[in-house]
């Protein structure tokens, strides 16, 4: 497929209350269906803009939360840190297909249970886990590597979760324009982190 070049533009002045502000998007689309999703992306942007209006803490950017010793930016429901049983999702890269499907099915079962599960989402399990259960709309509480500035907003899969409050999402370093190739010493230490958070 070649690729393909879409700009939405707001020409004309808008009137008082308007949506959105002047302005444009314009991305170079390369990939298959890829023109779809940014048509049913920008179709659900009023949407999204009224939820983030009537929950704005749920989205508001929180720098210097410390939790267990360690301070974080914030995105969400930071009243997921006093649930009483936070459960820690780590796997082993080596897991097999059935093996991981087991550990979700495991993981499930304790969130139905009312346990609020934590994770990087760093091994194919894990990152299985966390999409299931972000799929069956249980609390999880995400901790990324990747940092927030004050612009900083919920990736399109995360936002519904964020404005439902079930969704808190923990970044210990700084942001970066870049996506860093993640090191063995960082993924430890968002383990570290997250063994940490369910203990406290």
């Amino acid at each position: 497929m070649g690729s393909e070049t879409v700009s939405y533009v707001a020409t004309e002045p808008q009137p008082s209350g308007m949506l959105f502000a002047k302005g444009f998007n314009d991305r170079l689309l390369r990939q298959q269906g890829q023109l779809e999703r940014w048509i049913s992306y920008l179709h659900d942007n009023p949407r999204r803009l009224i939820v983030k209006r009537e929950y704005p803490d749920l989205f508001r950017v929180r720098f210097g939360l410390e939790v267990a010793g360690q301070q974080y930016a914030a995105i969400g429901n930071q009243f997921l840190l006093s649930y009483p049983n936070r459960i820690q999702v780590q796997c082993s890269r080596s897991l097999t297909e059935q093996e991981i499907k087991t550990s979700v099915d495991d993981a499930l079962q304790a969130a139905r249970q009312g346990s609020v599960l934590v994770s990087p989402a760093i091994s194919p399990g894990e990152q299985a886990i966390m999409r299931a259960a972000l799929d069956a709309k249980f609390p999880l509480i995400f901790i990324t590597a990747w940092g927030f500035n004050t612009f900083s907003k919920p990736e399109h899969q995360f936002y519904n979760a964020c404005a439902e409050g079930r969704l808190l999402l923990l970044a210990p370093w700084k942001h970066n324009n870049r996506r860093i190739q993640l090191t063995r010493e960082m993924c430890m230490s968002l383990n570290d982190m997250t063994q940490a958070i369910c203990n406290n």
